[in-house]
């Protein structure tokens, strides 16, 4: 009974090992993974310095409004 049960445990065993990934099938995960990633930091800088460039437009713009409404109320006087 012992054998029979010592099989029936090598065969699960066996089975549950056989039906895992390869190693090619690792190393695409690993790559895919890399690649996720590398695109989430290249889409995090864009968005980063998309956001700096619209600080300094909105930067420059309120310095320009500024100075024109400056220029207006001194016109009058």
């Amino acid at each position: 009974m012992k054998k029979v049960l010592l099989f029936a445990a090598t065969a699960l065993i066996t089975t549950i090992v056989a039906c895992g990934p390869s190693a090619e099938e690792k190393k695409a995960e690993e790559q895919r993974m890399a690649d996720s990633i590398a695109a989430a930091d290249a889409a995090m800088k864009a968005a980063e310095e998309a956001a700096t460039a619209a600080a300094a437009a909105t930067t420059d713009s309120m310095a320009t409004d500024s100075t024109a409404h400056t220029d207006s109320t001194h016109a009058g006087h």
